[in-house]
């Protein structure tokens, strides 16, 4: 490339495009003669012509035409990418890491509505299961359902976690059967493990003085969302958050396997980032509103598991 005139082949392009030397100046906003020059220089170059006059208009030669097409989608190019990038570098750009969980039942549904209200600003979200690196990753801010204990970090509580036995009302009343003791209920159940859920079985049994003599799970899940759906359709009883299966609960697929048993709730779902990025406008707003919308979409789940007979537990942190 480096016996390429680039500056020559940019007005010999604009000149073969454009048909005249004149068009080719005005666009370039340099001299017709600055342009007659530089094309005569790439003529010398290469040894061929690349234009012919014909009636007073400049006509591309064989070689010419080659030439063009090459230079044309080159130049097209580039210029569709500075084009790009300038309106990239006029928005502004957020990126979100999220937990799988909290992505799909809290920020999905209502990141359209941010999005309408933001519309001058390139939104990524990036859902998995791994937490940010933020001194290598470029991301502004992870919200992470986890324990909150991320050392030189602003980390934010967003929402609690109301977790609770559920399963189907056809599997309810299949274990009704059995009796009213839940216990009884319970060892006679298929146990559905969520496996990276942060307070599960057996915490749940011993909070609740139940002793199973083998603890065991037929059915274990790495994602919340395969535990809730197998509950739905009468696999087991699942142990897992009403956060997370809030529609389900509202439409009666599933309901609370015991009531009265209450629903343990504590801080689970947390905005996290180096303290000096919330300086940015667009974190801080994007902060505010997530946390406003946790909050509500939290409110709504308490008041379905009230409406459904819960009673909510002491805040119980699951251990370390």
């Amino acid at each position: 490339m480096r016996d390429i005139n680039l500056k020559a082949t940019e007005y010999f392009e604009a000149v073969a495009r454009l048909g005249t030397v004149t068009r080719a100046a005005a666009e370039l906003g340099v001299s017709p003669s600055a342009v007659s020059q530089q094309v005569r220089l790439l003529e010398t170059q290469f040894g061929v012509k690349l234009f012919r006059r014909e009636k007073r208009r400049l006509v591309l030669t064989l070689d010419g035409d080659r030439l063009f097409q090459t230079t044309t989608h080159a130049f097209g190019a580039l210029r569709n990418a500075r084009s790009a990038i300038g309106r990239q570098r006029d928005m502004r750009g957020l990126t979100v890491r999220v937990s799988p969980g909290f992505g799909v039942h809290v920020l999905g549904p209502r990141i359209a509505r941010f999005a309408a209200e933001n519309p001058d600003w390139a939104i990524r979200i990036d859902a998995t299961p791994d937490f940010t690196a933020f001194e290598t990753e470029a991301v502004d801010c992870d919200l992470r359902h986890g324990h909150g204990a991320w050392a030189g970090l602003t980390v934010d509580c967003l929402m609690n976690d109301l977790v609770l036995p559920m399963c189907s009302p056809a599997y309810l009343d299949r274990l009704r059967a059995e009796g009213d003791d839940p216990a009884t209920q319970l060892r006679s159940a298929r146990l559905i493990d969520s496996v990276k859920a942060l307070y599960r079985w057996d915490l749940w049994l011993a909070g609740n003085r139940i002793e199973m003599a083998d603890l065991v799970y037929p059915l274990r899940f790495d994602r919340s969302s395969m535990s809730i759906e197998m509950a739905k359709q009468s696999g087991g009883v699942a142990l897992d958050s009403a956060t997370l299966c809030l529609p389900q609960l509202q439409s009666g697929d599933l309901v609370p396997f015991a009531p009265a048993l209450g629903v343990v709730e504590f801080p689970a779902y947390w905005f996290v980032c180096p303290p000096r990025y919330l300086n940015r406008r667009v974190l801080s707003r994007f902060h505010d509103w997530i946390g406003t919308e946790a909050r509500a979409h939290e409110a709504e789940a308490r008041a379905v598991l009230s409406d459904l007979g819960c009673h909510f537990l002491p805040t119980r942190s699951p251990a370390l």
